[in-house]
């Protein structure tokens, strides 16, 4: 989508502090982190949110998901939280479907 910031940062039109990638996925610092730990997991294909990707290729939100929690594992040492905001109700802000990886420091429950 030529407006979506996502895909910029995948098309290397926006630059990114990346941390992991492959042929189908980013990973980048967020440039607002919530946590000491925080980084975004995108797919490098475009699906507005997590509900819209599960329904159209199963198999890459299963990999996506795998990808997303190897790279926590890597950087987010002590445990670490996976999210996904789904629509405005659920905090999306970018219409690009993403997994904040959030740790570095406890996190505390209800979270928000």
């Amino acid at each position: 989508m030529s407006n979506c910031l996502f895909c910029k940062i995948v098309a290397g039109e926006i630059p990114a502090n990346v941390v992991a990638q492959d042929e189908r996925f980013l990973a980048f610092h967020d440039i607002n982190p919530a946590a000491p730990t925080h980084i975004l997991v995108i797919p490098r294909t475009h699906f507005a949110n997590a509900a819209e990707m599960a329904a159209t290729d199963p198999v890459l939100a299963g990999q996506f998901l795998a990808f997303a929690t190897n790279v926590a594992q890597a950087q987010a040492h002590g445990g670490y939280r996976v999210v996904f905001n789904t629509g405005p109700d659920g905090g999306q802000t970018v219409e690009h479907v993403h997994a904040h990886l959030l740790g570095g420091r406890p996190l505390h429950w209800p979270p928000g």
